[in-house]
């Protein structure tokens, strides 16, 4: 049996690459023969690419990127035809995720409070740049008649937020911290955009799913960690290189006749 999650020589351009989970999916990526390629609006998704290059002894590349910006992914396609002469896997990974305890006006993630700018900022990069990285990059794996494009969606894709989680002792409701719309709103229309697109260009060869993780433990607050894990029925929030077996499998052959689905990696918590 030919082994179905080799993807040696194949590209894949990872958004958001030089974040947390984004340095985990190029791991898996190099780990199973291809070439990750870093895309990232930091500029350290050079560095971080050097950094895996040398710790691996791969071919990684990393590439300042605006992913809200079309001209600057149509540039970007040209450089990574032009070093690479294909790309074969996209993962829609970028994300923002404004943290409450990083803003003196803690209370705007309320959504009474949340503000418009952050909201269209927000979508701006979890949404529209995914819709432009696919519209630019995923159309290129449609001309050449082979691809897959993997929407990094979460959990809260499927279920709302448990507020109670946030909560703070001693604040009342109106100043309570929640987690943010924007999140919710972003994953789930990442599951809509996954089944547009598999229907879409299911006969170009380009296989389209999506992955809703659940938390990753981060050095999280104690407290925080007690109180989702006791949401979970395994008991824990993931390890940082936990969804490195499900990134592999959506990316390669071994979900050959896959597309247009979701797949849950949550430690079970959907299903309470």
């Amino acid at each position: 049996m030919p082994d179905v999650f080799d993807l040696t020589g194949r590209v894949a351009a990872i958004t958001g690459g030089a974040g947390l989970l984004g340095e985990q999916h190029a791991r898996a990526i190099a780990r199973a023969g291809g070439i990750p390629v870093l895309l990232d609006v930091s500029p350290r998704a050079a560095q971080k690419a050097e950094q895996l290059a040398a710790e691996l002894g791969v071919c990684v590349w990393g590439r300042q990127t605006d992913i809200t910006s079309k001209p600057d992914l149509e540039a970007c396609l040209k450089e990574i035809l032009a070093r690479f002469g294909r790309i074969d896997i996209l993962i829609n990974n970028a994300a923002n995720n404004p943290k409450m305890e990083s803003r003196e006006d803690v209370n705007f993630s309320r959504f009474e409070n949340f503000p418009l700018e952050q909201w269209a900022a927000d979508i701006g990069v979890g949404l529209t740049g995914a819709f432009l990285c696919s519209q630019v990059l995923g159309a290129e794996m449609a001309r050449r008649g082979s691809g897959v494009i993997v929407n990094v969606a979460s959990d809260l894709a499927l279920i709302a937020p448990d507020q109670r989680l946030y909560r703070e002792p001693g604040l009342p409701d109106h100043l309570q911290p929640v987690k943010p719309v924007t999140y919710s709103i972003v994953k789930s229309a990442l599951v809509g955009l996954t089944r547009y697109l598999a229907t879409y260009w299911a006969d170009r060869g380009v296989r389209v799913n999506a992955i809703s993780p659940g938390g990753v433990f981060n050095g999280q607050p104690e407290e925080f960690v007690v109180k989702l894990s006791q949401l979970i029925p395994l008991g824990r929030m993931a390890n940082l290189d936990e969804y490195q077996g499900a990134i592999l499998f959506l990316c390669s052959d071994a979900s050959s006749y896959m597309t247009g689905s979701n797949l849950v990696v949550d430690g079970g918590r959907t299903c309470w």
